[in-house]
This record gives C-alpha cells, sequence and structure tokens, in this order.
C-alpha cells in the first residue's frame, strides 16, 4: 500500500503561482498511491497569496475520480455569495473505506498569538490483502507553540484509545444502528505537516521515546535509522521559511512498523513550498 501525505499550499509553487494542475501531475508521477492525504486545501478563499478563490476540492476530487474523497476542513466560514469558504485536509483513497471520522483539534487559546482551527481526518481503508489500515491526516498549528504541544499530545492519546478499545467485546447494543462499533484496527498510519522538527517537544509528544511501548513509531527511523530527516521545506526559494528543515512526516502504529518498506521524499517538486512524502507498506507481511 503506498499513502503520498503533501500539504500542497492550496495549489500555489515557489513562484507564487497558484496551479493545481502541476500538484494533480506530481501526485500522478508518485503514484500508483493507493492513499492520498492532502494539507492546506482551499475552496472560496479569495485572500490567499497567488489564489483567486479556487475550488481547491472540486478541482481535485474531480482530477482523482476513481478516488473516495473526504474532506475534513478545520475551517469553514461563508463567503458572502450564499457559498462556504472552506480550509483544511482532503484524503482521497482508491481503497473501500469504512468508518470515518474529522476531528477538531484542541486549541487552548494563547493571548496574542495568532493562530487556525486544525483538524484530522480518520479513515478505515481496507488494503488489497484483505487487512484494514486507519490512515489519519492532520496539520498541525504554526503559530501557536502551547496549541501544537496540545495537538501532538491528542494524536498519541488517540492512538492509545484505539489500541484501548481493541480489547473491549462491543456491547449487545453496539451491534446495530448508529451505536454499532465500527472496526478501529489498531494498525494505523499518521501524516501530514506536523509543523515540529524531529527531536523537538512536539515530535516527541507523538512518538513519546520515553515509552518503549509508544502507539507511534516514526517511519523514517524505521527505515534509515539516524539517517537525518530530509528536508520539507525550505528547498526551492518560496517565501519562508529561512532555511531547509523537515516537519512533514509519516508515523505508524506499532503493528505496522515491520510492514514499512520505504519512505522517501520528493526534493524536486516546487509545486509547493513542502515537499511530498512516500511511504510503502508490505502488507503481505500482516497476513
Amino acid at each position: 500500500m503506498r499513502v503520498i501525505s503533501w500539504n500542497i499550499q492550496w495549489g500555489r509553487g515557489a513562484d507564487g503561482v497558484v496551479n493545481l494542475s502541476r500538484i494533480i501531475d506530481i501526485i500522478g508521477a508518485l503514484g500508483p498511491a493507493d492513499v492520498i492525504c492532502l494539507q492546506e486545501v482551499a475552496t472560496g478563499f479569495d485572500g490567499l497569496p497567488g489564489g483567486t478563490g479556487e475550488d481547491g476540492l472540486s478541482v481535485l476530487s474531480t482530477a482523482f475520480d476513481e478516488y473516495v474523497a473526504i474532506h475534513g476542513p478545520a475551517v469553514d466560514m461563508p463567503r458572502g455569495d450564499g457559498r462556504r469558504r472552506t480550509f483544511g485536509n482532503l484524503l482521497l483513497s482508491r481503497l473501500p473505506v469504512a468508518a470515518v471520522y474529522r476531528h477538531l483539534l484542541p486549541s487552548p487559546p494563547e493571548r496574542g498569538v495568532m493562530s487556525m482551527s486544525r483538524g484530522c481526518i480518520e479513515a478505515v481503508v481496507m488494503s488489497a490483502q484483505g487487512v484494514p489500515v486507519r490512515v489519519l491526516t492532520t496539520h498541525l498549528e504554526y503559530y501557536a507553540p502551547g496549541q501544537r504541544l496540545a495537538q501532538a499530545r491528542w494524536l498519541h492519546a488517540r492512538q492509545a484509545v484505539v489500541a484501548r478499545l481493541a480489547g473491549f467485546p462491543p456491547l449487545e447494543r453496539e451491534k446495530a444502528g448508529p451505536f454499532a462499533r465500527p472496526e478501529m484496527p489498531v494498525a494505523a498510519v499518521l501524516c501530514g505537516d506536523f509543523n515540529c522538527e524531529p527531536d523537538t517537544l512536539d515530535w516527541q509528544a507523538i512518538v513519546d521515546v520515553r515509552d518503549s511501548e509508544s502507539p507511534w513509531c516514526d517511519a523514517w527511523r524505521l527505515r534509515h535509522g539516524d539517517t537525518p530527516h530530509p528536508p520539507s521545506v525550505g528547498l526551492h526559494g518560496a517565501d519562508w521559511p529561512d532555511r531547509p528543515y523537515c516537519c512533514d512526516y509519516m508515523f505508524v502504529s506499532r503493528p505496522l512498523a515491520a510492514a514499512v518498506s520505504d519512505v522517501f521524499y520528493d526534493a524536486v517538486t516546487d509545486a509547493s513550498d513542502h515537499q511530498p512524502v512516500v511511504i510503502d507498506l508490505d502488507l503481505s507481511l500482516l497476513v
């Protein structure tokens, strides 16, 4: 199973031009992908640099019409013409999709600090090998460090909750109707733009290096050991940041650790201010 994660900056390249066709072409070249996880998908936001209010959701969903499109905007507000403006995450899956959750992440207020509502899409997909896998994609807060840390801790706790839930037999009333408990496999991929560098407090809050049984592992380190993460921002002269570094990751739950066959970053494209991240999983090892 191949999963691609990419903060597309609403389609704005390092040249300052919004061009969603470039995004679509790059994703196609990195494929074939089973699941595509995109951050900063914008619809109807006229004021974004380089843009004219493009309907990113419609353009991307149409381009990948053989995929199930799961939209998870963290920002949703009126546009003024009867339509909505949205900004957030998009998960595209060409695998069958079971349960889907759209989470708003915690955002404890910080006086005098700008911040944005942040979300996480969580979807259960059924692989070709018949192995169900949860895929989560998110984009953590950039400006407010307290919010980012709270969100990182939430992602750690979410996986721990699912692991505990797996040990609970369903109650009779949880077998049908809206109370029915969907299949929630512990095997999971967590990807996105986490707005923190490796080994920082926020990164550690997800992986929790103090806990040998931490529910998340950094997939890059599973595959590449002590080799530093490649930069995922700052490579192509965009208007930020002032230096290249990594803040985009693939994490996997412990049951998937042995299935990680490759993790790589596309350092060539300048179609966004971020670089795509790709993970390949050999799920036959779990059958």
